[in-house]
């Protein structure tokens, strides 16, 4: 066919062409329909057989690793002593306010509890035991500790600590410290609830040592507190003996200063002396009250004398106090009777009768007595007034003198007590400490420990760490365990394209087949024929069973048109294409072009020289068609290379020359490969989608992004290309023997070559 011919040809746009196939779903609508999200078990038990070996090779290494280690390691034994906390320590006599103890609360268990753990018994046990010349407690080089302070040496940026001299005591005392917090992490104090009991556990490399360690601690702690019991026994000896002399003297010199008082105030018994002096304070003041009364009696009678005058006896006849007295009712009652007897004899007698006038001269007498008696009797009340005042003259200085005496007495008795009260307390004060000096005495030779042992520790066989088996298994368990979620992890941090349920499902597309990994040394590509080779048969099958399936999808379409596209570089499509257009042109007439103008391979492969005209050559009218071609001998398959590599490639597969010429090829072949650029890369392989039947999209397995092959074949969905399905390339078969993801698309067994027709 000359190019004449072509050219006069008229062009099919891709809106004439019948065999365009239009597809009114996009892509990206399909892909992004929501889906359940659905735990696959089978899956994650595929991801597990996959990397099974691998996860187990890692868990073995690092078991063994974690054995020779292990077996290096230098075993630790733990020896326990327990001791009983007693909570009544037995005394010879009650002393215990001198030691401030109070066993029966609860913080002297606690108290006890962080004695035993103190500096002051660690301290001790590693003098006494000399325990820094032992190997557990002798600081072992650190090859890290080295490493990181010969970086800090030299980076020069690092501030260096400024060199501290010490003195010898100084650096005895830290080494010593640095022992004490050794030691305090291998010794444990663990009280047993409920109970007096105190477990005292010490770990070491040498089962001896951690036995005398343990018992050392206790018998240390016991002995300190003996030593403290007695120190503090002596010193309280001491000082009750020195105050005691104190209070002896103080006792003697209150006792002297009350004899001295007693002496000189001629005291001996100042209660005695006290309640006389009260008693007669007491009657002196009852007597003045009675003076004092008949006083003020008679000067009322006085009053009512003078009022009335003391001549008139009749009206002081009448007065009570006159008449109340005994001689006056005397006389009247005489009187009375003389009456009585003058009325009895004027009855009888006449008047000049001498028992009448006996009579009256007997109550004149009576009379003459009553008037005398009375006049007697006023003079006697003065009398008795005066010597009354008197009387309550001499009370009043009497009580004045006894109530002078009784203060007096009062005073020396206040003076008395306040120095009996000195002497007493003295004399107490002096006989408590007495008392507790003896007690002092008595105990300071009794050895009462505050406990005792119920278990010494003993030289234990098996040492409690490490446990050998158990770590190794711990190791084996763990590296297996950290390899299988690496191994997850991995599966689900990689979002490539693996198996066929990948490109059904996260590509809505046909899986056409798959092409297997060809096992080649390094920097050593595929052989062009590689597929007509005898060791190929697992690859030829590949092919031919990528090529049934091609061909079964498209009866009812009569795809001749076939571009070869991928999603970026190294995919291997025009490793497809051409393997493809190897198994086509065994049963049909098959022609391969190279549209890939921009980075061209075909040449290379079939060792054509660059200079032959191709493609770019026929579209642009400088060759004819028959010098555009080339056949391969060994396939039967005609070849259009790339030709020139023009400086426009894209303007030349827009020109409509390069659909007249696949017009022209279609009635000459019976397939036309095209191998074209990825989708990603440039836009060529989306013109050339529009001249074509259907597309074949090639996907690397395992490395290509499930994003990127969405993106690449939504482009050619948008054109409404007829996607023909999805060739995933360089499968691991390996990995198949273990998955049956691929089934259906690959078998293992080939039964005869395919004659060519």
């Amino acid at each position: 066919m000359t190019n004449s011919t072509m050219t006069n040809e008229i062009p099919l746009s891709a809106s004439d062409n019948p065999q365009t196939i239009t597809n009114p779903v996009s892509f990206h609508s399909v892909s992004n329909q929501p889906t359940e999200e659905v735990i696959d078990l089978r899956h994650y038990f595929l991801v597990f057989k996959k990397y099974l070996w691998r996860i187990a090779s890692l868990a073995i290494v690092v078991t063994l690793l974690t054995a020779v280690i292990v077996l290096n390691i230098t075993p630790v034994y733990r020896s326990t002593a327990t001791l009983l906390i007693e909570s009544q320590q037995n005394k010879a006599v009650s002393f215990a306010k001198v030691y401030g103890l109070d066993s029966n609360r609860k913080e002297y268990y606690l108290t006890q509890f962080e004695i035993l753990k103190s500096r002051t018994i660690t301290q001790t046990v590693i003098e006494k035991l000399n325990l820094k010349d032992h190997p557990d407690f002798i600081a072992k080089p650190s090859v890290v500790r080295a490493f990181i302070n010969e970086v800090k040496q030299s980076l020069p940026f690092i501030p260096k600590k400024k060199a501290v001299m010490l003195s010898l005591i100084e650096q005895e005392q830290m080494e010593l410290q640095a022992l004490v917090s050794v030691f305090t992490e291998r010794l444990t104090i663990k009280p047993v609830q409920t109970t007096q009991l105190v477990h005292i556990s010490f770990e070491s490399s040498d089962p001896k040592l951690a036995a005398l360690v343990a018992n050392t601690v206790g018998e240390v702690y016991i002995e300190q507190h003996l030593i403290g019991k007695m120190g503090i026994t002596k010193k309280a000896s001491g000082w009750l003996t020195t105050r005691l002399t104190d209070l002896r003297l103080r006792l003697d010199e209150s006792e002297y200063k009350l004899q001295q008082y007693l002496e000189s105030e001629n005291l001996i018994d100042i209660s005695g002396v006290l309640g006389l002096v009260s008693k007669e304070l007491e009657q002196t003041s009852v007597q003045l009250v009675v003076a004092r009364n008949e006083k003020n009696k008679l000067e009322s009678i006085i009053r009512v004398i003078d009022e009335y005058g003391r001549d008139n006896l009749e009206v002081l006849q009448s007065i009570p106090d006159i008449t109340s007295h005994r001689a006056i009712q005397d006389i009247k009652r005489t009187l009375v009777k003389s009456e009585l007897k003058l009325s009895d004899v004027a009855g009888v007698y006449g008047p000049k009768h001498p028992k009448l006038i006996a009579a009256k001269a007997e109550l004149t007498s009576v009379q003459q007595n009553l008037s005398l008696q009375v006049q007697r009797l006023v003079k006697g009340v003065q009398k008795e007034l005066n010597t009354s005042k008197r009387n309550v003259q001499a009370l009043d200085v009497e009580l004045i003198r006894i109530k002078k005496v009784y203060r007096e007495i009062t005073a020396k008795e206040y003076e008395y007590r306040k120095l009996s009260r000195e002497v007493e307390t003295n004399r107490n004060i002096y006989d408590t400490f007495f008392s507790r000096a003896k007690e002092t005495e008595v105990t300071s030779d009794f050895n009462s420990a505050v406990a005792r042992f119920t278990d010494r520790a003993y030289k234990t066989i098996n040492p409690i760490k490490p446990n050998k088996p158990l770590l190794v298994i711990l190791a084996f368990i763990a590296t297996f365990g950290l390899g299988l979620v690496i191994a997850f992890i991995l599966d689900a941090l990689n979002d490539t394209l693996k198996t066929a349920s990948d490109i059904e499902n996260k590509l809505s597309q046909r899986m056409l087949g798959l092409l297997p990994l060809v096992a080649l040394k390094k920097n050593v590509a595929l052989k062009v024929h590689y597929f007509f080779d005898e060791g190929a048969d697992k690859f030829s099958e590949s092919v031919r069973t990528l090529r049934t399936s091609f061909v079964l999808t498209q009866l009812d379409k009569a795809s001749k048109v076939v571009e070869i596209t991928s999603t970026v570089p190294g995919e291997g499509k025009t490793t497809t294409a051409t393997n493809l257009a190897f198994s086509l042109a065994q049963v049909e007439k098959t022609i391969l072009i190279d549209a890939d103008m921009r980075k061209p391979s075909i040449c290379k492969r079939f060792n054509i020289p660059l200079y032959h005209p191709g493609l770019s050559n026929l579209i642009t009218g400088t060759e004819q068609f028959a010098d555009c071609i080339y056949q391969d001998e060994k396939s039967g398959l005609t070849i259009m290379p790339c030709g020139q590599i023009p400086s426009n490639p894209l303007e030349l597969l827009l020109s409509p020359k390069f659909a007249v010429i696949l017009t022209h090829l279609k009635k000459s072949y019976d397939r036309i490969i095209i191998d074209t650029p990825p989708v990603q890369a440039v836009s060529d392989s989306l013109v050339i989608a529009q001249q074509s039947d259907a597309v074949i999209y090639v996907v690397k397995s395992d490395d290509t992004r499930i994003g990127a092959v969405q993106d690449g074949i939504g482009r050619l969905v948008n054109l409404n290309a007829n996607i023909a399905g999805v060739v995933l390339n360089k499968v691991d078969i390996k990995k198949m023997a273990s998955s049956d993801n691929y089934h259906g698309y690959y078998n293992d067994y080939t039964y005869g070559k395919e004659q060519e027709s």
